[in-house]
């Protein structure tokens, strides 16, 4: 069996045993999760670990979200084809690539310049070319290309930014884990003409968002 056959193996068995086990039904995201190269976006030390539940180190001091995070986040985001996603934190790039196969055009953020290039260098090599990249600090968002239809925001903060709930339509939706370094709850918020509907989806653990006050 070639190396290329066993990847493809272990990430049936990753989306059938961890995300849809666990309770993952959106086909897109399922099917999107099935053919992303995870282990492409990582080191290749870490290639015989890349399809378990786990997070992985990618350098800097920042991790790989374990698979069901990125499926629940990627679920809860509810994207359609054709939507334009901003993403803050860019981190490997795997996430930015499950959400353009799934359709979006994603706009994602890192302010880590090592990172970013790397996760540019990876994108290229897929051949996707419905994500576009900038250097920067994520939580004033990307004012240039708002509003969004969705954001997603893979670091925790104390709060949501301001400038990342300015930059998303009315009737938007805005996926963030929110709370302090030790506890945090992954929220969904939807924006509405006057108010913001928020939702708590479950407890989760993510690198801080640098650029946010209060950690």
């Amino acid at each position: 069996m070639s190396p290329v056959t066993d990847y493809v193996i272990a990430r049936t068995r990753m989306v059938k045993e961890q995300i849809a086990a666990r309770g993952i039904t959106d086909p897109a995201v399922l099917r999107a999760m099935r053919i992303v190269p995870r282990h492409l976006f990582l080191d290749q030390a870490f290639w015989p670990r890349a399809y378990g539940e786990h997070p992985l180190p990618i350098g800097n001091e920042q991790t790989i979200s374990q698979p069901y995070i990125v499926a629940l986040m990627s679920q809860e985001l509810d994207v359609q084809p054709g939507m334009r996603v901003l993403e803050v934190g860019t981190g490997s790039g795997y996430q930015a690539a499950v959400l353009s196969v799934m359709g979006c055009r994603v706009y994602t953020v890192e302010r880590d310049k090592i990172l970013l290039n790397n996760a540019k260098k990876i994108i290229s090599q897929l051949k996707i070319v419905n994500i576009s990249f900038k250097h920067a600090d994520g939580s004033i968002g990307w004012e240039t290309h708002a509003p969004f239809d969705r954001i997603i925001v893979t670091a925790g903060s104390p709060s949501v930014p301001d400038d990342l709930i300015t930059q998303l339509f009315t009737g938007g939706k805005l996926v963030i884990p929110v709370g302090n370094r030790d506890n945090q709850r992954l929220t969904v918020l939807t924006k509405g003409p006057s108010m913001l509907e928020k939702r708590e989806v479950s407890n989760c653990s993510f690198v801080p968002l640098i650029g946010e006050k209060g950690w």
